[in-house]
């Protein structure tokens, strides 16, 4: 690919980093200092960051804890921060979820709980229910990843298979009052999807989740397939007392994230145009459809004129049928590069929160001559697409895109450029 083409888009994926800022968005919506304690809890992958802003914004006394990431920790001075695994759970997960129920043990209603909620937060706050072990809700996590279904399906079965998500946090919060704070990665930005929603309860219940496991032919482990024909243990509902009082706000999306990579498009003189930003649907099948789109601009000149780039957001899904490495955005870029090879463009699919699947890449780049060099260096790129092996691919290119962990995390940023 072109240097200058790769900058380009690079310089795109900043510009809707920085659109998401955790002390920006931190600032623009604290809540009033309260008479008594304020507590700070918090998950997901930019948890770590947030509490560091908060420290920084935040007018007053404060204490608390967030968990994140293994590796993905930043110093705070007041807030506890705890690492734990992602995208399997694990027993430092364990951990961290009862010291989050810790932090908010014999509050009272002169308290506040700030709850800095983020991407990633599913995973790394593991509370397997009534006679559930952790290698269960382990098993339904492999499971539900390697299904296909879209994260709302996901998030809808693993808050009846949990102790903490659903709202059961706020729940446990109750009489202080609970103000949390989104940082959205999820198609549509419904909050209670973000992390499953720890502090925010929603309407799903157990008939609609044993519905969405045949829907989608999930093989449920025969443990939490019992447990979820049993109706012990239900997730509180919105209209629950407990949560009285309490408020949402999400502070930074896909949405504003895609407009910023927009704007700066236009001022370096390529006009833009946002396909969505609530795209779900399984990633080689949305590359198919961003390359059909692409090959009419270049050819034809519609439904958009060049030179344009063009930017989607939303956050795709891999039905995972074989062994190799990669992530939902490097598998929808290696399948772009296969419907589209031969046109005139260039692409980034990347992971805003800076990781796509298990490598240390958040994405990488594609242009329409990615395949053919793919092909001399003595690697069939239909065959690594057919293996889940898309890292594979853009390593041997050296067309990864590394750029650490950023902080934030508002879903998938993808942009394709045709000059």
């Amino acid at each position: 690919m072109k240097p200058d083409d790769k900058e380009f888009l690079a310089d795109l994926f900043r510009a809707a980093i920085e659109a998401a800022d955790p002390e920006n968005a931190l600032r623009a919506n604290l809540p009033g200092v309260p008479r008594g304690r304020t507590v700070v809890i918090g998950a997901g992958k930019g948890a770590a960051q947030l509490a560091a802003a908060f420290e920084r914004v935040w007018p007053a006394r404060l204490e608390g804890v967030v968990v994140t990431r293994y590796g993905y920790a930043v110093p705070c001075e007041r807030i506890r921060v705890l690492e734990a695994a992602h995208p399997v759970p694990d027993a430092a997960g364990l951990k961290a979820t009862q010291a989050l129920f810790e932090a908010v043990q014999d509050l009272t209603e002169d308290d506040l709980v700030v709850a800095l909620i983020c991407g990633g937060g599913s995973a790394l706050l593991p509370s397997p229910p009534g006679a559930l072990m952790l290698e269960d809700e382990t098993m339904l996590n492999e499971a539900l990843l390697a299904s296909g279904a879209p994260i709302s399906v996901m998030n809808a079965i693993r808050k009846q298979v949990s102790g903490i998500k659903g709202g059961r946090l706020a729940a446990a919060c109750h009489p202080a009052r609970v103000v949390t704070l989104v940082v959205s990665d999820v198609p549509g930005d419904d909050p209670a999807q973000v992390a499953s929603g720890p502090t925010i309860p929603d309407e799903t219940d157990r008939a609609q989740a044993r519905k969405l496991v045949k829907a989608w032919g999930i093989a449920l482990p025969p443990r939490v397939a019992a447990w979820l024909e049993d109706d012990a243990g239900l997730v509180p509902l919105p209209s629950d007392p407990v949560f009285s009082g309490n408020e949402v706000r999400v502070i930074a999306s896909a949405s504003l994230s895609l407009e910023a990579a927009a704007a700066r498009a236009a001022s370096l003189g390529v006009p833009a145009v946002i396909l969505s930003d609530s795209v779900e649907g399984e990633a080689r099948d949305v590359a198919r459809v961003h390359a059909a789109i692409v090959r009419e601009v270049a050819r034809r000149g519609r439904p958009f004129s060049r030179p344009t780039v063009i930017l989607s957001g939303g956050e795709t899904t891999v039905t995972i049928k074989g062994g190799g490495k990669g992530g939902r955005n490097t598998e929808f870029l290696l399948s772009l590069a296969l419907a589209a090879e031969g046109v005139g463009f260039a692409a980034i699919a990347a992971d805003t929160d800076g990781i796509d699947g298990s490598e240390d890449n958040a994405g990488a780049f594609a242009d329409g001559l990615s395949m053919e060099r793919l092909r001399k260096l003595g690697w069939d790129p239909a065959a690594l697409l057919a293996n889940n092996d898309a890292w594979t691919a853009f390593h041997h290119l050296d067309d990864l895109f590394v750029p650490g962990p950023t902080g934030t995390n508002v879903n998938d940023f993808r942009a394709v450029l045709i000059r």
